[in-house]
């Protein structure tokens, strides 16, 4: 199968049967990780930026450098068949071209890029990062899966305005797919019905199972570095049970 084939099947199933079956993608960091979770059926992964970030010693946001990262992302990728998206913050600085062959170089179905500026910490402007990620869906030309990320829940809004607008710009540059990160349940029927693009929602314990946040409007369900966390709970769990 070729890489735009499979690419074109990952975009073909955001377009979901049913509104209570959500696409949903484990998040994994390394390769003992991702073939567990394909191991057990999962046609798509998707990577953790934090969790990537911490198998190689650093930070979450743009800690790591663009080298590592692709590095581990390669190894990840080759380990298994099947198709894998990756969160790559928002680019590691590299141009948007640029972000496009190393992404192909990979192997990677698609993406996830933020409007979160890791050197400011604060939200990019909406209208200019549009413009970017135009940049990024002209290079990829179709190559490559767009999960527009945006911030604006994690910087503390608490109502859906700002999201949509961002939601609608990044859609308009040519997104693939839009994930407010941090929206809360009750804000999904608003978002997905005001969005011109399929939903990517966060699973968090004790919140909405997947397919209730498939009822309420995300397309796509993907746990950040939930799954990492909930892991590394269980090897220290372990450690503990072992003499010093």
């Amino acid at each position: 199968m070729s890489s735009r084939t499979r690419t074109e099947e990952f975009r073909a199933l955001h377009r979901r049967p049913g509104p209570g079956d959500p696409l949903v993608i484990p998040n994994v960091w390394d390769a003992v990780s991702a073939r567990v979770f394909a191991d057990a059926g999962h046609p798509v992964l998707a990577t953790s930026s934090a969790a990537v970030a911490a198998v190689l010693g650093y930070d979450d946001g743009g800690a790591a450098p663009a080298d590592e990262v692709f590095e581990a992302l390669a190894r990840i990728i080759r380990a298994v068949d099947v198709p894998v998206t990756v969160d790559i913050e928002d680019g590691y600085g590299l141009a948007p071209a640029r972000i496009v062959e190393r992404l192909l170089a990979v192997g990677a179905v698609g993406c996830n890029l933020e409007d979160t500026d890791h050197g400011s910490g604060k939200l990019k402007d909406a209208h200019e990062h549009a413009d970017w990620l135009g940049k990024f869906v002209a290079a990829a030309e179709g190559r490559v899966v767009l999960n527009a990320r945006v911030d604006t829940f994690l910087h503390g809004a608490s109502d859906a305005e700002e999201a949509i607008g961002r939601g609608r710009l990044y859609a308009e540059a040519g997104a693939d797919v839009i994930y407010p990160i941090l929206a809360p349940a009750e804000l999904l029927p608003e978002l997905s019905g005001a969005v011109p693009a399929p939903l990517n929602a966060l699973y968090l314990p004790n919140g909405p199972a997947p397919a209730e946040l498939g009822r309420l409007g995300a397309a796509r369900v993907t746990f950040g570095g939930g799954l990492h966390q909930r892991a590394e709970a269980a090897l220290t769990e372990i450690a503990r049970t072992l003499p010093a």
